[in-house]
């Protein structure tokens, strides 16, 4: 397959080029694909934002995981998963559409869209695959009839690399010639080639919506609401505000998913199936940089909302707090009670 017809490996032209399957390549003029200058602040202020938060949101889950071992359960390894994916996609893809965004055009060639759109699609399948399989290990967990081994981690681990491997069957296609990766919306991002009107391409894109977007979509809903009715059954005083709970995290994921990604699988099928220049560059861009999002809201809601992780930080917070006092000559039994004890909180979550 050709991906483009220039060697060029510093900036795109300014009319985008789009290499279909066969190797032709369909130009749109810049007026095609014109966004504003407003427009490219905009989308640059949001990709600086998702950068810099994404990156020490999901660099202080591995942190926190690499140096509390009492996090390192099974289930918490998916989140590790996670977490690893996403901050991939800050630190290998977000700075070269920032930089786009910020110049209006692309700056890296054709050989670099390619990559920032194969790197962006796995580690987002990745991601989505991730939260497919925790949504269905918390099901059988609360529901099944055996009790949860939480010292076994081969089944953690296969379902680890199950999402790797899935992903890498759905986003390695497109290199060797079913549908391909080119410049989307203004031309300042890089994404699976929605503008191609080829067979193969319209077939692969399908497939890619039903497999790695309506798929997940409906195992995660199907998984927590069925977790949700198990946690009512149980019809205990005590689990209610725990409930409560769930169901407003369960609603909050859910919203949150259908928010970032639904968007951009409707754009998505309307730009292959719709007529040409339907989508405009901003009804593009906007639902490309809500994708992005996930990367910003999925530790907050999958880890920090994790009670164990929330004290796994307070105490680690508390513990530096205690040490800073008594370097100070403060005694610590000022803000210990007499039950706790300071050795306690500082070896509960230290180094290895």
């Amino acid at each position: 397959m050709r991906l483009g017809g220039s060697t060029d490996t510093t900036a795109l032209p300014r009319s985008t080029h789009l290499a279909s399957a066969d190797g032709a390549e369909h130009h749109h003029s810049a007026g095609e694909l014109h966004l504003s200058p407003t427009g490219h602040l905009l989308v640059t202020v949001c990709l600086g934002f998702i950068g810099v938060m994404g990156i020490a949101n999901n660099l202080l889950v591995l942190m926190l995981f690499c140096r509390c071992k009492v996090l390192r359960s099974p289930i918490n390894l998916l989140l590790m998963n996670i977490s690893l994916s996403d901050l991939l996609v800050c630190v290998l893809g977000t700075p070269f559409s920032f930089a786009a965004s910020l110049q209006g055009h692309w700056l890296i060639g054709q050989m670099g869209c390619v990559w920032y759109g194969f790197v962006n699609t796995l580690f987002g399948i990745v991601s989505l695959m991730s939260l497919t399989i925790l949504s269905y290990d918390r099901y059988i967990t609360i529901t099944g009839t055996t009790e949860a081994d939480i010292t076994n981690y081969n089944k953690t681990i296969v379902g680890i690399a199950l999402s790797w491997i899935y992903s890498l069957m759905w986003t390695l296609p497109p290199l060797f010639g079913w549908s391909n990766y080119g410049p989307e919306g203004p031309g300042t991002t890089c994404s699976v080639n929605w503008q191609s009107k080829e067979v193969s391409s319209k077939s692969y894109i399908i497939c890619l919506f039903i497999f790695c977007l309506l798929m997940p979509f409906l195992v995660i809903v199907y998984c927590y609401g069925k977790l949700v009715l198990a946690v009512r059954k149980l019809n205990l005083i005590w689990i209610e505000g725990w409930e409560n709970k769930l169901l407003i995290m369960v609603t909050f994921m859910i919203i949150c998913f259908l928010l970032c990604w639904l968007p951009y699988g409707i754009v998505a099928l309307l730009a292959t199936f719709g007529s040409p220049g339907l989508i405009t560059p901003t009804a593009s861009i906007i639902p490309s940089v809500l994708a992005k999002t996930s990367t910003v809201y999925n530790p907050i809601i999958y880890i920090f909302m994790n009670k164990q992780v929330s004290l796994n930080l307070e105490t680690n917070a508390y513990a530096n707090h205690c040490s800073k006092m008594r370097l100070n000559g403060i005694s610590a039994s000022y803000i210990l009670s007499p039950s706790q004890s300071i050795s306690s909180v500082l070896d509960y979550c230290k180094p290895n």
